[in-house]
C-alpha cells in the first residue's frame, strides 16, 4: 500500500511541474544558504587556526606595553627587553623549547637593478623554531654569523620574487642584498607561508640580531620575545614564572603594573575559533528561516491541491479508500516536494560553497552531518506544514466532494 501511495504522491507531483518547481524554491534556497553559510564559515575557522598556527605552535609573545601584537610596541618611556633576558627566560623558566629575541626596522632593499620597501627582522636561530619557519633553499645562521653580526640574510618568498623572480637564472641563494646602507649575502630563502591576519609573512629580510642592532637600528633593543613552549606543557604556570621573571629583571615593584603584555596564540586560536562558530551558528539561524518561508508556501500549494482535487478524494473515499491512506497520499506528496528541494538545495550548495571557497581562498570542506541534517529538516519541513492540507484532505464528506463543481 505504501509503495502505491508514493506513487500516486509522485505522478501528481509529475502532473504539474511547473507549479511543483516554484512550490519547492523556499525549501531550496533555505536548504542551500544554511549549508553554504555554515561551510564557508567553517572554513574560515579552519584558515584563522591554520595563520594563528602558522606563528608558531605552543607560542608565547610577550612585547612591552600594553598593546596587542598588530600594534607593534608599547608606548613612550616603556622599556623594551634585550637579549640577555631571552638567555635568562631559556635557562631559568622550565617547559620552555626555545626563545627567539627579535628587533625590526622597516628598510628599503636594494638589488639586480630593483628596490623594494621590507620589513628587515634580527633574531637568532631560535626565530626559525619559534615561527616553525622552513627553508626552502640555503641554510640559517652560523654560531660564528650570529655572535659576530656577519652580513648575511635569509629571506622571505615575497622579497626573492620582487628582488629577484624576474630575472632567469637567478633564484637569489647566494646573490648580495643591500640592506639599508650595507650589502648581505643572502643564505638562505624562506618556505612560502603566505597572508596571515597581520599581513604578508613571506615580506622579509632576516639576519642575525647583532647584525640588525649594529648595522641598522644602532640599538641593543628587542623588539619581541617569543617563547616556544615544549609539547604537552601548561601555559598558565609557565607565564605565571615568565610573568614574575621579567618583573624582577624590569625591576617593578609590588603595586606596580606589568609594562609588557604575554600573549597566548592557542589562547587566541580557542578564542577567534568560538568567535567564528558563534557568528556561523547565527548566519546559518538566519538562513533557515528561508526554510519555514518554504514550509508555508507548500502548505499554501497543498490547501490549494486538495480544493483542486476535492471530486477524486471524493471519489476514492467512496469507492473504499480509508481515511488513512488519503491522509498518507498528500502527506507523502507534501514530504517528496520538500525532500526534492531538500536535495537540490544541496547540491546548489556544494557547488556555490566550493566556489566561494575558491573566489575567498578559505579552506572547502565537505560536511556530511550538516547536509544530511538539512536533508531532514527539509522533509520534516513536508511532514510539519504538510499535515493539515493532508487531514483535511481525508476527513472530506464523500457525497459532499462528490456534488463539489
Amino acid at each position: 500500500m505504501l509503495y502505491s501511495v508514493f506513487m500516486l504522491a509522485l505522478r501528481s507531483v509529475q502532473r504539474n511541474m511547473l507549479r511543483s518547481f516554484l512550490t519547492i524554491l523556499g525549501i531550496v534556497i533555505g536548504v542551500s544558504a544554511v549549508i553554504t553559510m555554515v561551510t564557508l564559515g567553517n572554513g574560515a575557522t579552519s584558515a584563522i587556526q591554520a595563520q594563528i598556527s602558522g606563528l608558531g605552535t605552543n607560542l608565547l609573545l610577550v612585547m612591552p606595553g600594553q598593546r596587542g601584537p598588530g600594534g607593534g610596541g608599547g608606548g613612550g618611556g616603556v622599556p623594551h627587553f634585550i637579549e640577555a633576558d631571552a638567555t635568562a627566560i631559556q635557562s631559568q623558566i622550565g617547559g620552555v623549547a626555545a626563545v627567539s629575541p627579535q628587533g625590526r626596522a622597516s628598510v628599503t632593499v636594494v638589488a639586480n637593478g630593483r628596490n623594494w620597501v621590507t620589513t628587515v627582522t634580527g633574531s637568532t636561530n631560535a626565530w626559525f623554531t619559534t615561527g616553525n619557519w622552513k627553508l626552502a633553499a640555503g641554510r640559517i645562521f652560523t654560531n660564528d654569523e650570529q655572535l659576530g653580526g656577519a652580513a648575511v640574510c635569509v629571506i622571505g618568498e615575497t622579497v626573492r620574487r620582487e628582488i629577484y623572480g624576474g630575472t632567469v637564472g637567478v633564484t637569489g641563494l647566494g646573490e648580495l642584498l643591500r640592506v639599508k646602507q650595507f650589502s648581505c649575502s643572502v643564505i638562505g630563502i624562506l618556505a612560502s607561508k603566505g597572508q596571515s591576519g597581520m599581513g604578508d609573512q613571506d615580506d622579509t629580510v632576516v639576519v642575525p640580531l647583532h647584525t640588525l642592532q649594529r648595522r641598522v637600528t644602532g640599538s641593543r633593543k628587542v623588539d619581541i620575545l617569543s617563547v616556544s613552549m615544549e609539547e604537552g606543557a601548561d601555559s598558565a604556570p609557565l607565564k605565571a614564572s615568565l610573568t614574575q621573571l621579567l618583573r624582577e629583571r624590569r625591576k617593578l615593584a609590588a603595586g606596580d603594573d606589568d609594562n609588557f603584555n604575554i600573549f597566548d596564540t592557542q589562547q587566541l586560536a580557542e578564542t577567534l575559533s568560538s568567535t567564528m562558530g558563534v557568528l556561523t551558528n547565527l548566519l546559518g539561524a538566519v538562513a533557515a528561516v528561508s526554510l519555514l518561508v518554504g514550509g508555508i508556501g507548500i502548505m499554501n500549494i497543498m490547501l490549494v491541491s486538495v480544493t483542486e482535487r476535492t471530486r477524486e478524494i471524493g471519489l476514492r473515499l467512496a469507492v473504499g479508500a480509508l481515511e488513512s491512506e488519503v491522509l498518507l497520499q498528500f502527506l507523502i506528496e507534501a514530504v517528496v516536494l520538500s525532500a526534492l528541494g531538500g536535495i537540490i538545495g544541496v547540491l546548489i550548495a556544494t557547488a556555490a560553497s566550493y566556489g566561494m571557497s575558491l573566489y575567498m581562498a578559505v579552506p572547502y570542506s565537505f560536511d556530511v552531518s550538516i547536509n544530511v541534517l538539512a536533508l531532514v529538516f527539509s522533509a520534516g519541513i513536508g511532514v510539519l506544514f504538510g499535515y493539515f492540507p493532508a487531514r483535511r484532505a481525508a476527513r472530506m464528506d464523500p457525497i459532499e466532494a462528490l456534488r463539489h463543481e
